[in-house]
């Protein structure tokens, strides 16, 4: 009746995964009833389950990472103390909890943290920077959003149901094969990640189609903010490179589940072939990561100096140049597998050319800076940590662009040094300065500017004292992965690494009290014009939060800086005042499609794990007949009349104007 699922997979025995998910369990619980109790569950329901609003989705895709972030980074915090205390001993993790942990934290922050962080603000800002009204498919917007979730979701019931894998974060074969894999741990990887990568690539199928389709008047390609051309670099590679993933992580499925034999090689199989593919989507991905924070830092950028992006059009040749170049370098994850002098050379260089594009931006970032009024507000504090620590992650990465260098580095803490030097520096630093520079408009209020600076401060320093070591230690010798070690010159440098990392902790909870503060004090903090920080993309031409329409009346759009040229010029100032013709707007309506597709995903992938067969049948049909009556369904948009348009975009007006002329009197 269950399949394989018994009591004994639930580890009973083991005290750090059932206290964590007992809290975790009391948490979600307390949060439910506090929701029930307080009235709040049909607003919840009507507003933000069932939305399709892509400003709504895009803060849900956020509240998702910074939820996982946590997650993530206990993970992260359990591994530097064990290293820290595992000197001549066993320390506080046993070996099998330390392999499932250091495999969560990877899916964790790369799929579950960096993943939704990026197509959150792309879902967010991409459609106002565009001047339109939703993103091309707004349904498929809230299904992938839900299919994200549902992935989420099961890599944490594996805390506490079963386990999770023991490979690392991409499954190598054969370890990842039945063979040297007999639990549920790897299953439980691959249908989490197959089934939230099908919600990534409908969500980068949409954002492709809304930048290349869905545009206002007048915004030509090369008239678009520069975040709408690297979320378009971004998705490109999303549509390219998962489909790559899906196909991969299927044969391994049927390996594991059918007996077929992709990737072992005494039967014929090639288990490199693993390897090549998992890496043609993997190197990709993490551009797909890191393009969307370059988008965020050049927005950062001019809006904080004051002055237009420098070196605009090469900007986006740069962009486009990485989206090709980053298809051409997946060989070197693997220097070592044998493939001969020639083939490594090839993509040594390819990997060292693809740094070039990625220079030009950070002197247009430099040159956009020099000679501007450059305020240091958090969003520009992010970014300059970031241009510092990124470029000593790239000169890394070029040094092990060097085969023989590569030789001597391979799977060393080096190489986990280098990631995270260019993940948190890059992707997770750019994360934050979204947040904090488009929070005002999601929300209609600030976030308060000396604990965002005290945050800032935190995980700067603590990046540094946390990885820095590591560079060190990999020197010494320590490779990576270990859970005990018995050399004296790596302890004190670990012991260094756990301190970073609680300075990283510092960071986190500082961020957790600067929303809690900023929400208590959201009336002082308050953005009345729409346009706190002297924007210049058409974002800020919408009151904060914008209306479920964004714009009253369509933009139309006449040069780069599409704000910036509609507020500063006289007659643009005039024209701006002046009361538009108001008409009856048509917007999706809310739609429960995807959290019903969410929750039999769930089902199916719980018992696909467990093989629990009837219930796989049973999400199948509830699945397939959610898309049936979506697709049945009468009516797919409600309609704002235009004199609730009218009251809507003339208070906004007003209240605007009314600043703007007691700023000016000033």
């Amino acid at each position: 009746m269950l399949g394989k699922l018994t009591w004994a997979a639930i580890p009973f025995d083991q005290p750090i995964p059932m206290i964590a998910s007992g809290v975790v369990a009391l948490s979600i619980l307390a949060i439910l009833a506090w929701v029930v109790i307080r009235g709040h569950l049909p607003y919840l329901w009507r507003e933000w389950i069932t939305s399709v609003d892509h400003k709504r989705i895009g803060v849900m895709y956020t509240l998702l990472a910074m939820v996982m972030l946590l997650r993530g980074f206990s993970d992260a915090i359990m591994m530097r103390a064990q290293q820290a205390v595992a000197f001549h001993g066993q320390g506080f993790l046993p070996p099998e909890h330390y392999d499932q942990i250091f495999s969560a934290h990877g899916t964790i922050m790369i799929f579950f943290v960096a993943m939704p962080f990026m197509i959150g603000l792309m879902n967010f800002v991409v459609p106002l920077q565009l001047g339109v009204r939703d993103v091309a498919f707004p349904t498929l917007n809230s299904v992938g959003f839900w299919l994200t979730a549902t992935g989420a979701l099961l890599i944490n019931i594996s805390l506490v149901v079963g386990e999770f894998a023991r490979t690392g974060w991409l499954p190598y074969p054969p370890l990842s094969e039945l063979t040297y894999s007999p639990g549920v741990g790897v299953d439980y990887y691959l249908w989490a990640i197959q089934i939230s990568g099908v919600g990534t690539l409908v969500s980068g199928i949409n954002l492709v189609t809304t930048v290349l389709k869905v545009r206002t008047r007048g915004m030509s390609y090369l008239r678009m903010p520069m975040f709408c051309w690297t979320t378009l670099a971004t998705n490109l590679l999303i549509v390219a490179a998962f489909p790559i993933l899906t196909a991969t992580l299927a044969m391994l499925l049927l390996d594991r589940y059918l007996g077929f034999h992709f990737f072992t090689n005494e039967a014929g199989g090639n288990m490199m072939m693993f390897m090549n593919l998992i890496w043609t989507w993997g190197h990709p991905e993490v551009y797909i990561l890191v393009l969307p924070a370059f988008g965020i830092f050049s927005e950062v950028f001019a809006t904080f100096s004051g002055k237009p992006l420098f070196g605009y059009r090469s900007m986006v040749a740069a962009t486009m140049a990485i989206c090709i170049l980053s298809f051409m370098v997946w060989l070197h994850h693997f220097f070592t597998m044998g493939a001969g002098a020639d083939v490594n050379a090839i993509f040594g260089i390819a990997t060292t050319i693809i740094a070039v594009p990625t220079g030009v931006k950070v002197f247009n970032w430099l040159f956009t800076m020099y000679g501007g009024k450059v305020r240091f507000q958090t969003p520009l504090l992010w970014s300059i940590g970031f241009m510092v620590t990124f470029i000593i992650g790239g000169m890394t990465g070029v040094l092990l662009a060097v085969p023989p260098a590569d030789f001597v580095l391979h799977n060393s803490l080096f190489l986990v040094a280098h990631f995270h030097n260019v993940l948190i520096g890059g992707m997770l630093f750019g994360a934050f300065a979204g947040y904090t520079y488009w929070f005002p408009k999601a929300f209609g209020f600030k976030l308060h500017e000396g604990l965002g600076q005290a945050a800032f401060w935190c995980w700067l320093v603590g990046f540094y004292v946390a990885f820095m070591p590591l560079y060190v230690v990999c020197l010494l010798g320590m490779t990576r992965r270990m859970q005990h070690y018995d050399v004296p010159e790596w302890h004190p440098w670990l012991i260094v690494a756990a301190f970073g990392a609680g300075l990283i902790l510092c960071g986190i909870v500082l961020q957790i009290v600067q929303l809690v503060v900023s929400i208590r004090q959201r009336a002082k903090l308050r953005d009345e014009t729409g346009d706190p920080w002297d924007g210049r993309s058409l974002e800020w031409a919408t009151a904060s939060p914008p209306p479920a329409f964004n714009f009253a009346v369509l933009p139309e759009v006449s040069g780069e800086d599409a704000y910036w040229k509609l507020k500063h010029p006289a007659t643009g100032q005039a024209r701006s005042h002046q009361r538009p013709e108001y008409q009856a707007i048509e917007i999706p309506r809310n739609s429960p499609t995807g959290f019903v597709c969410a929750f039999f995903a769930t089902m199916m992938g719980f018992a696909l794990i467990w093989h629990i067969w009837w219930m796989v049948a049973a999400g199948a049909i509830g699945a397939f007949a959610t898309f049936i009556v979506f697709a049945w369904r009468d009516h797919d948009e409600d309609v704002i009349p235009a004199a609730e348009v009218a009251r809507i975009d003339g208070s906004h007006r007003a209240q605007r104007y009314a600043i703007l002329s007691k700023e000016a009197a000033e």
